[in-house]
């Protein structure tokens, strides 16, 4: 016989916390929703966000391939996203993601305004860290012939990746935060469950729960950002 019960765990979370077997299950499935769309976005974010980062650094003027008013146009667009108030974007997506996801409720959903939301977000912070390599590296290598590709492989990706993970880390940050307000029209997760069995209810215990829970997800996600940071940064 397991060792593990895991009705026996539930009986005893559910008598120490008062929190009803139904709302536990539920609990387990937010905290399922909330990863999903944490994570399902994050990946998103970081195809989309880091290509763009790149090329904003290569075609600004004075660097590899200069092309000012692209540059420009493409950075005016991702200040127009960043300068929109998520729970504004979010509905305002609405037939955006009803069209591509077939509907416009559920995490599925939710992960289409998330990613709109925060690849702007990476972008920049993205760029910044590109940004901050040293000119001189990159002279140098441009010096013994290497390519715009040599270039980004093995100068600027490698030099700025310690920054790149921090960022990319404030950024997982983020889509944890902000999938809380899209719990708010539908999409589920801890952010759903805080208000429907706990504001709703006016049930402290379960709010101070969800607080709980996302201080130590949170807080995991932030340890395993600086330990990799820290692996990586060989300055």
């Amino acid at each position: 016989m397991s060792i593990f019960n895991l009705e026996q765990i539930n009986t005893t979370i559910s008598q120490l916390t008062h929190i009803s077997s139904y709302q536990l299950e539920q609990l387990y499935i937010s905290i399922g929703q909330t990863l999903e769309m944490t994570f399902t976005c994050g990946l998103f974010t970081l195809i989309g966000g880091l290509p763009l980062a790149i090329f904003l650094v290569i075609t600004a003027p004075n660097s590899l391939k200069p092309a000012p008013l692209l540059n420009r146009v493409i950075g005016f667009i991702i200040n127009i996203f960043r300068s929109i108030p998520f729970i504004i974007l979010l509905v305002a997506l609405i037939p955006v993601t009803r069209f591509l996801i077939g509907t416009a409720i559920g995490t599925e959903a939710a992960i289409v305004p998330l990613t709109i939301a925060t690849i702007p977000y990476f972008t920049r912070i993205a760029e910044v860290s590109l940004k901050e390599v040293d000119h001189n590296l990159i002279e140098a290598v441009k010096a013994m012939g290497g390519n715009h590709i040599t270039i980004i492989k093995e100068v600027l990706l490698p030099e700025a990746l310690p920054g790149l993970i921090s960022g990319f880390t404030v950024t997982i940050i983020l889509i944890i935060g902000i999938s809380a307000m899209a719990g708010t029209i539908g999409a589920g997760g801890l952010g759903h469950y805080a208000i429907q069995y706990g504001y709703q209810q006016f049930r402290s215990d379960i709010m101070g729960i969800v607080i709980v829970l996302l201080v130590i997800i949170i807080s995991a996600i932030q340890w395993i950002g600086d330990y990799l940071a820290n692996y990586f940064n060989h300055r």
